[in-house]
């Protein structure tokens, strides 16, 4: 499976992934994915749903995938119900032509992901929720929004606790798109959110760093996301639920300024991890599954 294949829908391209992927827990991981309707939005929504015990909802960053969490997934589920959706406009959503490709069309499908849970056995009560990079801002607005259904959170990176929305223009928002698209481009972005590049990037990684990219209406609904500025400033204020934070020593996607603004806002709660870089569930998943757990 690679970039230059024929474009295919949402449901197809994870079908494949499921039986084709180089690495077998992507497989898993998407072999366990579900297409559901929630109220209020057209078309079936993908959310790979494994495990047992209380719900655990875990949330995707920027231009990624639920595949982000191939491997902490498995480390997790014997002891959480996983929901693991794509973010609205990302992964392998559906595109319509006039969604809302915002952090309110983010949200708005998650508030409703929440309606669809509490009407399933053993999913209506508070849920646990782990927010990766952009994910981590999602989470926390989630978090303030939905008080009596998020119990605690544990934030992987986070981006977008601070600064301010900076909305690009038409035209750079497309050029953006485009650029992002390259494959040189992606490789090189893969290669510099983990630690150890050399050793643990390698096609496997490369191929699901970039699957989502054949998906319908990837590059306008990116560049109207890119367009509204995304989420910045989320941070303030915090959410009243118990919160962690885990940083990778050697993230070298966030900017030290980010990570420094973060630190203040955070404070003790924020705990480094060594020989990690911007994806600790992908760099350290055993070290993001005890922190989880034994609290």
């Amino acid at each position: 499976m690679t970039q230059s294949q024929p474009v295919a829908d949402g449901e197809f391209l994870i079908s494949a992934a499921s039986t084709d992927l180089l690495d077998p827990q992507g497989r898993s991981l998407a072999a366990a994915v579900q297409w559901w309707e929630l109220g209020g939005l057209p078309h079936r929504w993908p959310v790979a749903v494994l495990g047992e015990g209380p719900p655990l909802l875990l949330l995707h960053g920027f231009d990624s995938s639920f595949l982000e969490f191939r491997r902490l997934a498995p480390l997790l589920a014997p002891h959480h119900r996983l929901l693991i959706p794509d973010l609205y406009g990302f992964g392998f959503t559906p595109r319509p032509a006039d969604g809302t490709y915002s952090p309110m069309g983010v949200l708005a499908h998650l508030e409703a992901l929440l309606v669809a849970l509490k009407a399933q056995p053993g999913l209506d009560g508070p849920l646990g929720l782990i927010g990766a990079s952009m994910g981590g801002a999602v989470a926390v607005e989630l978090a303030r929004r939905q008080p009596d259904r998020i119990g605690r959170l544990l934030l992987l990176a986070p981006a977008g606790l601070t600064g301010r929305p900076m909305p690009l223009p038409p035209l750079l928002d497309r050029l953006g798109v485009r650029f992002l698209a390259l494959p040189g481009v992606r490789r090189g972005l893969c290669r510099a959110a983990f630690a150890n590049p050399d050793a643990d990037v390698g096609p496997a990684e490369l191929e699901i760093a970039s699957l989502h990219l054949a998906s319908p209406g990837w590059a306008p609904a990116l560049a109207r996301f890119a367009r509204s500025g995304g989420f910045a400033g989320c941070g303030h204020p915090l959410p009243p639920q118990p919160l962690q934070v885990l940083w990778g020593t050697n993230d070298r996607i966030l900017r030290p300024a980010q990570k420094r603004a973060a630190l203040a806002l955070i404070g003790e709660r924020l705990q480094e991890l060594a020989d990690c870089g911007h994806l600790p569930h992908i760099d350290q998943p055993q070290a993001v599954a005890a922190c989880w757990l034994q609290t």
